[in-house]
């Protein structure tokens, strides 16, 4: 299976900072902007943590999203390829000898 992977960086002074995840382990990345903010060593912070975790969080929306608009299209085009036979239950078409089509 082929999985998406989302890249998040930021980069404060001579430190950068690239993080990469997939949906899958999205919840492990935001941890770790936690155990990064504690580290007195690193200047990341807890402001940079918490815009990290809503980009994160906003790219889960946005992955949402573009799955249900998937799925929105592929209905569609199912339901445009069947007919709803109750579309003409009192329809009638009678075929006399002398009609030609």
């Amino acid at each position: 299976m082929n999985q998406e992977v989302n890249v998040l960086a930021l980069v404060k002074g001579k430190e950068r900072y690239v993080f990469l995840y997939t949906a899958e382990n999205r919840e492990e990345i935001v941890e770790s902007f936690g155990r990064f903010a504690s580290d007195s060593e690193l200047s990341f912070t807890w402001y940079d943590a918490a815009v990290m975790t809503q980009k994160a969080l906003r790219e889960k929306r946005e992955a949402e999203l573009v799955a249900a608009r998937k799925e929105m299209r592929e209905r569609a085009a199912r339901r445009r390829n069947t007919v709803d036979p109750t579309l003409f239950k009192n329809v009638k078409i009678r075929f006399d000898e002398a009609d030609e089509l």
